[in-house]
């Protein structure tokens, strides 16, 4: 099958190489639109970037106020989901068994299925600047001398059929943040073990 003088001008002027090898080899068309194909293929794949899986290429903003989890990555904002917390109130954690969801940064320290909420992604709730917010907090006589900091708080999902309650933005955890279980596979899915964690009300 012979060129048409239009599609050989613009062979000859976008791709001359592979139009003189065309020439020099006499391939036939149907060759030709393979080698087209390919190096279609190859522009796709390198025109769009694979996603890091580096923690450092994640980071989870969690407000408290808007009851919104954000996941945002080195391209910008990746995805947003309602979540729910303890008390209604939801100030900052102070002590063990407030049911508060404490503030501030951390990180995520481990990720597993879990039989009764879905999906679990731990965070290293208390940090050394929890420590030190604790320490204040006694010495100031905000809560008491013999309180402990309490620790296990987590992102997780709900019990089965119960995604409700976050539609309905009831907050029923002792201090974790709550989401909804096809979100928070999703979530599981997106994020590794070292990803940073940001609550703030």
């Amino acid at each position: 099958m012979v060129f048409t003088f239009y599609k050989k001008h613009l062979l000859l002027k976008f791709y001359p190489a592979l139009y003189n090898l065309f020439l020099k080899n006499k391939f036939t068309m149907k060759r030709f639109a393979g080698i087209a194909a390919c190096m279609m293929m190859l522009l796709i794949n390198t025109s769009f970037s694979v996603r890091k899986t580096s923690p450092f290429s994640y980071y989870i903003i969690i407000d408290k106020t808007k009851y919104e989890l954000t996941v945002v990555d080195g391209d910008g904002w990746l995805a947003t989901y309602p979540v729910v917390f303890g008390n209604n109130d939801l100030a900052d954690k102070m002590m063990d068994g407030d049911r508060e969801t404490p503030e501030g940064l951390f990180t995520l320290v481990n990720k597993s299925v879990h039989e009764k909420w879905d999906r679990m992604l731990m965070i290293d709730y208390p940090t050394q600047a929890d420590s030190i917010k604790f320490m204040e907090r006694k010495q100031h006589g905000l809560i008491p001398d013999s309180v402990n900091m309490g620790g296990g708080i987590g992102i997780h999902g709900v019990a089965t059929n119960e995604d409700y309650k976050v539609d309905q933005y009831q907050n029923w955890t002792d201090g974790c943040i709550s989401m909804k279980n096809e979100d928070v596979e999703e979530l599981y899915n997106i994020v590794p073990v070292g990803t940073k964690v940001f609550i703030r009300k």
